[in-house]
């Protein structure tokens, strides 16, 4: 352990090959940064190209591989031709709304009569229900499509089948042993589905069930029967990619292609709901996968956590621009609200909770705490403390939780095993993250159950308190220059993370705080080089005493490197990560994939 980063982490530079560091300069005409990346990534030389050029056309695998996918793609088909009524019951996060909207497009854009249905967070919870698909069904659809949910759905998908409404599952989340009786249940994390597609979002699954069905309709020639143009699915790419980061699945194959065309297909500015969201949040640049993740998908999700949990969805659906500008605007405004909320529960918490450091996980439960948010506190209690995080709201003897996990512990099949065991009475999730309900009384026990499902496996996790860098670098480097460079390898996310560098022996100029939460500074090197830096939520952490107090001590960052665009500006800034005094940083790595 590094006894002296400021927030106990042990920094370990990556290995790398030095032997396909030189392949790849000899062979790919790349610098000696990118082979050096590229190694430390482990790209196998035959993947090189398409990791660089990510193209769909080259990758994209047959849908089909999917299991149920055929039974699926008929019965739409079926449902197409019989100008049936088309039900969507989608979740309210953003791979929900992004997928419902995916379907809503397509079908719209090839005259098919469709209903949304997104249900609301506080009164109904997550999933169908018998109250949303008798709503669809009293609207006339004959066929119901549930999507980034439905798999656990037993109880409502039977109650759709007594009304002889066929359901056809999209979804991710993992299954039990098992399936509901649904006409079709696609989904690459089911136990029986062999396609190794898993690592596809909601969104990312809908766009392979609209490959097939595409080629389906092609087939029967049913565009040329009814004079219609066949839809380029790739302008659809832009709500795939949308999902894909904000699901935080890993950009890897298909999904590295989808992002990557994605962001091109944003450039287009072709979706209405898209376009003036960002024009609302001021992006004057490019949208990249930062803009995605931290800037415009809670704004969607903002509406499924404190507003009108169908904004998301109807955002990205609709084309009427004054009412696009009016739910863009009060997505915003419920964000506001939303970041309100959760500074107030986070103060409540670290000033009226004492958390035991010597917990293997964190573990809160409070009696009407704000549902729509405790997913985020869980997220960033786990960021904090560098554990499992669960938080648990109460009201009227039961209670509705959110979990977040940490790399290594898969809280989603925890959540289903407590399921199964009769601790909670539904609850789902994926490797990551997890939502759940129970009975108040099962608190305790379901807190001991993973608790102890946590402790069989926490030695086999040996990153927990160790941060991975990719190089030590000098301060002059931080040039536009060298930010392309390194941005050729975008986009990045959970699978490719942005790489982090190491500066040395800085000083303190300046600093202050920015939004209540975050730290501007101003850095000097020893070679006068002046560096700009922004230090994220470290307002009340273990950064702060250095970054806000001039010690006149000289301290080692690590972290990332950011363009700030700002009214035709262009600047290269340092996100740090962690802050160290001692200059003797361990050289040596286990694992190059930290």
């Amino acid at each position: 352990m590094n006894e002296s980063s400021v927030l106990g982490k042990n920094w370990v530079e990556k290995n790398f090959n030095t032997e396909q560091v030189r392949y790849l300069k000899e062979n790919f005409n790349l610098s000696e940064n990118l082979s050096k990346l590229l190694a430390i990534r482990e790209i196998k030389k035959e993947d090189v190209d398409f990791f660089l050029n990510p193209k769909i056309k080259n990758i994209l695998p047959d849908p089909f591989k999917l299991k149920d996918m055929d039974k699926a793609v008929d019965r739409t088909a079926k449902a197409i031709e019989n100008n049936e009524k088309i039900g969507i019951f989608g979740d309210y996060d953003v791979d929900g709304a992004t997928s419902t909207a995916l379907l809503g497009n397509y079908f719209t854009q090839i005259h098919i009569k469709l209903k949304i249905y997104i249900p609301d967070r506080k009164t109904e919870g997550y999933g169908p229900s018998p109250k949303g698909f008798g709503k669809l069904i009293k609207e006339g659809c004959n066929l119901i499509f549930t999507v980034d949910c439905g798999t656990l759905s037993f109880d409502s998908i039977n109650f759709a089948q007594s009304k002889n409404i066929d359901v056809l599952v999209l979804d991710h989340h993992q299954s039990e042993l098992e399936i509901p009786k649904a006409y079709s249940v696609v989904n690459p994390n089911r136990f029986d589905d062999k396609s190794n597609l898993n690592y596809l979002c909601a969104a990312g699954v809908c766009f392979m069930f609209l490959v097939a069905l595409n080629k389906k309709l092609r087939e029967i020639k049913w565009f040329e029967k009814n004079s219609l143009q066949e839809p380029n699915l790739i302008n659809y790419l832009d709500l795939v990619s949308l999902g894909t980061v904000c699901d935080v699945v890993p950009l890897v194959g298909l999904n590295r292609a989808i992002v990557k065309q994605g962001l091109e297909v944003i450039k287009k500015k072709s979706n209405l709901g898209l376009k003036t969201l960002k024009n609302i949040c001021g992006i004057e640049t490019n949208v990249t996968t930062y803009h995605l993740g931290y800037v415009i998908g809670p704004r969607i999700n903002a509406g499924g956590r404190v507003g009108k949990c169908s904004h998301g969805a109807n955002l990205l659906l609709k084309n009427n621009s004054k009412e696009v500008f009016k739910i863009a605007a009060e997505l915003d405004s419920f964000n506001k609200e939303r970041r309100f909320l959760e500074k107030n529960m986070l103060d409540k918490i670290e000033n009226s909770i004492k958390i035991n450091p010597d917990e293997p996980i964190v573990f809160l439960a409070g009696h009407n705490w704000h549902s729509g948010i405790i997913g985020i506190i869980a997220s960033r209690l786990k960021d904090k403390y560098n554990k499992p995080a669960i938080i648990v709201s109460v009201e009227k003897g039961l209670g509705k939780g959110s979990a977040r996990s940490i790399f290594g512990f898969d809280i989603g099949s925890v959540i289903i095993s407590a399921v199964q065991s009769n601790i909670l009475t539904k609850g789902g999730g994926h490797k990551m993250a997890g939502g759940f309900s129970l009975e108040e009384k099962n608190i305790g026990i379901f807190k001991d159950f993973v608790i102890k499902r946590f402790i069989k496996i926490k030695k086999n996790i040996s990153k927990l308190n160790t941060l991975f860098f990719d190089s030590k670098i000098s301060p002059s480097s931080l040039n536009e220059d060298f930010f392309s460079e390194i941005n050729f390898l975008s986009p990045f996310g959970s699978g490719n993370p942005e790489p982090k560098f190491v500066l040395e022996n800085l000083e303190l100029l300046k600093s202050s705080i920015v939004g209540d939460k975050h730290i501007k500074a101003l850095l000097t090197a020893a070679d006068g080089t002046v560096i700009k830096s922004v230090a994220f939520n470290a307002v009340k952490t273990n950064l702060e005493s250095y970054l806000l107090t001039k010690k006149n001590k000289k301290f080692n960052i690590v972290g990332k490197l950011s363009l700030n665009e700002w009214k035709g500006q262009r600047n290269v800034e340092f996100i740090i990560d962690d802050i160290s005094v001692n200059k003797t940083i361990n050289n040596t790595v286990p694992s190059s994939n930290g």
